[in-house]
């Protein structure tokens, strides 16, 4: 059975924690447990304290085999920020501006050229998605129209046409790793965790926007205060997820609560928003098909 873990953002005293309440032990060479898989929903990088720790914890069992991974957008950020533009040269796939600097910083500081090299080219190994048996597993969002197109291998072609605004991979890979949004109506805005201001939200993608207002549908930091009915492109880009598929876990959205809740009886959040003052949160699935808030465990 698995052990479903979010984002970790480089608190990797918080991921040994974790993993010690679940019973794993370390032994020859990685965290192992005699009868579970962890699976991280990744999210590695960027922000946390430990950033090179935690890489050192996580793929070793990856690559040993007690546990697996999907990539998050992180990773994928990551990639992008070290591969040239192929259609404008001298320029790369992830722009160098202010904020894509910042935001990656940590990790160039704490983890040495050529050891990222190594995990940049590791990261490519990372699928973006897993269907389990029982069970998926996506970063941000499974979209039953998009998760098919996306099976190719991450080469330095993939990564041109997922990370370029004109690739065919573009949309796609940013609704997977990144989750659906909703323009603001005019003149509404939010600060997203870092203190961005947004003039976009994340959605509820997987209820039906029927019936919802922006302050019913929106996965903001802040309540987007506005029950102006939607407008009619998130609508249209709906697959709401069936009541009746098998469950899905995600990461990415940095909820916060005194404690882990489901999002839906088929649809879990693992990120409780361990970089943000929140805990590192791990879900005990074996094998139910309506999830139960009591088997998520955290520290």
């Amino acid at each position: 059975m698995y052990d479903l873990i979010g984002d970790i953002h480089g608190h990797a005293d918080a991921l040994e924690r974790l993993l010690a309440a679940l019973g794993y032990v370390h032994r020859d060479g990685c965290y192992r447990h005699p009868d579970r898989r962890a699976v991280f929903l990744g999210d590695f990088i960027d922000r946390g304290p430990k950033i090179r720790e935690t890489l050192r914890i996580v793929r070793p069992m990856i690559e040993s085999g007690t546990a697996l991974a999907v990539m998050g957008n992180h990773e994928l950020n990551a990639l992008a920020f070290h591969t040239l533009d192929r259609g404008t040269p001298g320029e790369y796939l992830r722009p160098r501006n202010e904020k894509n600097c910042r935001q990656h910083a940590e990790t160039m500081r704490q983890v040495p050229d050529d050891e990222l090299a190594s995990h940049l080219e590791w990261f490519k190994t990372l699928p973006l998605w897993l269907d389990l048996g029982g069970v998926r597993v996506v970063h941000a969002c499974w979209d039953e129209s998009l998760v098919p197109r996306i099976s190719e291998p991450v080469t330095d072609e993939f990564l041109q046409a997922a990370c370029s605004p004109r690739g065919r991979l573009f949309g796609p890979v940013e609704t997977i790793l990144k989750g659906k949004e909703a323009h603001l109506p005019q003149g509404a805005t939010f600060r997203d965790k870092d203190g961005h201001e947004r003039t976009a939200a994340r959605v509820k993608w997987y209820e039906p926007p029927e019936g919802h207002t922006f302050r019913s549908y929106t996965m903001a930091s802040e309540p987007i205060d506005s029950d102006e009915p939607l407008p009619d492109d998130v609508a249209r880009a709906a697959v709401p997820y069936p009541e009746n598929a098998k469950p899905v876990f995600v990461g990415h959205y940095w909820l916060k609560a005194p404690r882990p809740e489901l999002l839906r009886a088929n649809v879990a959040c693992v990120d409780w928003s361990v970089a943000k003052g929140g805990f590192l949160c791990a879900y005990r699935w074996d094998g139910e098909q309506v999830l139960d808030a009591s088997r998520f465990a955290w520290v």
